[in-house]
């Protein structure tokens, strides 16, 4: 099955930067169901999972992920 995974920038450890308002960015993964398609996100983009929320099937599911400094709001969702 086909993920999109939407990334959004919410703020810097370091800094506390005000997050970025621009459109978050996509990225489409292959995977048998969310959790393996954040696995997959988080190994290609060489970041950190903070937390994951899967709540059920068929609804977005949502992680927290960490790059470098940066946290990003991640919405995992089939299409």
């Amino acid at each position: 099955m086909q993920y999109t995974i939407e990334s959004r920038q919410l703020t810097s450890e370091y800094t506390h930067r005000a997050p970025s308002q621009g459109e978050p960015q996509r990225t489409m993964i292959e995977a048998s169901d969310p959790g393996e398609a954040i696995s997959r996100f988080v190994h290609q983009d060489h970041s950190e999972l903070v937390s994951f929320t899967n709540p059920r099937p068929g609804s977005e599911s949502i992680a927290t992920v960490r790059k470098n400094d940066i946290v990003f709001l991640v919405r995992v969702y089939a299409g």
